[in-house]
């Protein structure tokens, strides 16, 4: 019996995407799967059903998900997700286990396998499959549009009969993925651009840019591609120097954010007061409490001289494109679990290791399992190749 892969839709109010889009579930059908979507799954994100061939469309979700050997999702999913799957069967979504404890829970207690698309690890093997980042570039591709269009000005000069209007100056904050995206974007819109980040490795892609990099003298690199936290010394030298630029600015994006984290504060109430005004500010750490004083997630606030906007989940906001990228990103994780047909789940790939958060009954995750259960002892993988779950 062929393993069968099924996408539901999302619950979420603000969530568009979809996990599954036409193009690729013809190619996962070619991995020697059946494939099946929750009726309207894609509709929101300009796919409807009519646009996936060869698809079981269906309209009762917790039979197709009791049928179901893989489960395809873009938000963690609700709890009747979870109660309707059967044993032994695997999740793929985002799932952020630290914050969603009872979600990680109702997966340890069904034996459901989770691969949460967060924790794809930041290795060259795994760049295409890496769901963080596909999603991120498109936030800070929009967040500059976002911004531009709560500017009193535009962002390029411009000559006219009258005179010439000055470029606007921007100034992105964290130079991940959606950072130097944002500063591509507005560079490309006529920006005078700058960049910074607490990483300084980060110098030459901003200058690649065609921007400017803030040079703070402080080095806070991480691990895992992500920036570490500063001493308070550092924080103090940094703000220092950062201050002038923030004033000067008349739009500026914040990128800095750890997945199921608290986001890192930049930019502070008072730094906020002497900038000019109608400049504007886009939070993309929102969802995580901010990285500027005053943020509120989903809210646009006047902040003194400023807007502050503090957007959540901007990805959905372009959703046709987001999905395709999502989807891709699954599809490529798919190509690593099933061979000839069946599902093999190699203990030994670093990319399935760390990816997973639940198997056979246990949390496999050592900094959810912390969490959810107090316990930091590694739990026992299962070794070598698993064995396909059962129709």
């Amino acid at each position: 019996m062929s393993l069968k892969i099924a996408a539901i839709r999302e619950h979420g109010a603000d969530e568009r995407r979809v996990a599954l889009v036409p193009d690729v579930a013809a190619r996962i059908k070619r991995l020697g799967c059946d494939v099946a979507l929750e009726a309207g799954a894609g509709i929101a994100s300009s796919y409807p059903d009519a646009a996936y061939k060869d698809v079981s469309i269906e309209a009762d979700r917790a039979t197709m998900l009791n049928s179901a050997d893989i489960v395809l999702a873009v938000e963690p999913p609700p709890a009747d997700v979870i109660k309707a799957m059967k044993p032994g069967s695997i999740l793929i979504s985002f799932v952020y286990g630290r914050n969603n404890t009872d979600l990680v829970k109702a997966l340890r207690d069904g034996k459901i396998t989770g691969f949460a698309m967060e924790q794809i690890p930041r290795i060259s093997r795994a760049q295409a499959m890496d769901a963080l980042s596909s999603q991120a570039t498109l936030s800070g591709y929009y967040s500059v549009l976002l911004g531009a269009v709560h500017m009193p000005k535009i962002l390029p000069m411009m000559t006219t009969a009258v005179g010439s209007l000055r470029a606007a100056q921007v100034l992105i904050m964290g130079l991940g993925v959606a950072g130097l995206q944002a500063l591509a974007t507005a560079h490309r819109l006529g920006a005078v651009t700058e960049g910074y980040d607490v990483r300084p490795e980060t110098r030459d892609e901003a200058h690649s840019l065609g921007a400017k990099f803030v040079e703070t003298g402080v080095d806070a690199t991480g691990q895992g591609g992500y920036a570490r936290e500063l001493t308070a010394d550092e924080k103090a030298k940094v703000r220092s120097v950062l201050s002038d630029h923030i004033a000067r600015s008349d739009l500026i994006v914040t990128t800095a954010a750890v997945p199921g984290r608290k986001a890192p504060r930049l930019i502070d109430a008072d730094q906020i007061a002497k900038m000019k005004p109608g400049s504007v500010i886009v939070d993309l750490g929102a969802e995580g409490g901010g990285n500027c004083e005053g943020t509120k997630a989903g809210e646009i606030v006047q902040a003194g001289p400023a807007t502050l906007i503090g957007p959540v989940n901007l990805p959905s906001c372009l959703a046709e494109q987001a999905s395709e990228l999502y989807a891709k990103n699954i599809l490529n994780l798919l190509q690593q679990i099933i061979k000839d047909g069946k599902l093999t789940l190699d203990m030994t790939d670093e990319v399935i290791a760390k990816t997973l958060v639940t198997h056979d009954g246990k949390i496999t995750n050592d900094a959810v399992r912390q969490v959810v259960e107090g316990s930091a002892a590694p739990a026992a993988a299962t070794p070598g190749p698993a064995p396909a779950a059962k129709g």
